[in-house]
This record gives structure tokens, sequence and C-alpha cells, in this order.
């Protein structure tokens, strides 16, 4: 498992997007899933960024872990912000227009039907979103 410890600010994405990316490639990840993961971890540290803290910044550990049986790529998500359980929210009703649709919800919706796994809890004073995709 590999670590990255980093200011949960939105002008540190790249950083981060370049830690998983050479997680991934090391494990020979398809392209399609690369790319699934790369929306996924956009959508989720960007959210901690503009939320977990706000208006103050805080730290952010994103943890990377290859597995095999079934060979798949787990990141867990870790912040001291506010509890905040993405998955609780309602997803939204793609149905209707994009007028029609409550603004929000729509990037964890997303990560929920391009991933294969993905949990949350809030324990120790920590925010922990965890997310699988088999590769």
């Amino acid at each position: 498992m590999k670590e990255l410890v980093i200011e949960a600010k939105t002008e540190n994405l790249a950083e981060v997007c370049a830690f998983v990316d050479g997680e991934l490639e090391q494990a020979d990840c398809p392209m399609k899933a690369q790319m699934q993961i790369d929306v996924a971890v956009e959508e989720i540290f960007v959210n901690i960024a503009c939320y977990a803290y706000n208006p103050e910044t805080g730290p952010a550990t994103i943890r990377i872990e290859v597995v095999k049986d079934p060979l798949s790529v787990i990141l867990t998500f870790l912040d001291n912000g506010v509890p905040y359980d993405p998955l609780a929210k309602d997803d939204p009703d793609v149905t209707l227009s994009a007028e029609e649709r409550q603004v929000g919800g729509l990037g964890i919706f997303l990560v929920k039907k391009s991933m294969d796994e993905i949990t949350y809890e809030y324990k120790n004073g920590q925010n922990i979103l965890r997310i699988r995709k088999n590769i």
C-alpha cells in the first residue's frame, strides 16, 4: 500500500492524480479502468478540498492498494473535516432534463456507477471513503 498525505486544496489535484496514475501504471491497469478511477479520484478529492474544512484547509490522505483475487485497486480517502457521508444522499433523477434536476450529486453518482464498491464510515474523527475497482 502506498500513501500520499497532502493539503486538501484544489490546486493539489494534479499531484494527487499523478500519484494515483503512477501506481496504476505499475499495476498494468487497463486504460479504461484508469480513466474511470481518475474521474472518481478527481470528484472525491475536489469534494474534500471544497467542503471538508471550509473555509479552512486541512490534510487529506490518499491510500492506494492493488490486491489480487480478484485483481483490483482500492483507494481510500481520509480527512478530518466535517462528517459527511456522500452515499447517504439520494441519487439524482437522471431521467429529468438538466433544467429540472437539482444541482449537485451527479459526481458521486458517477463514482458509484463506475466503481465496483464504495463505502463510507466516520471513525475517530475521520471521514473514510473507500472505492474499489476490479481490473
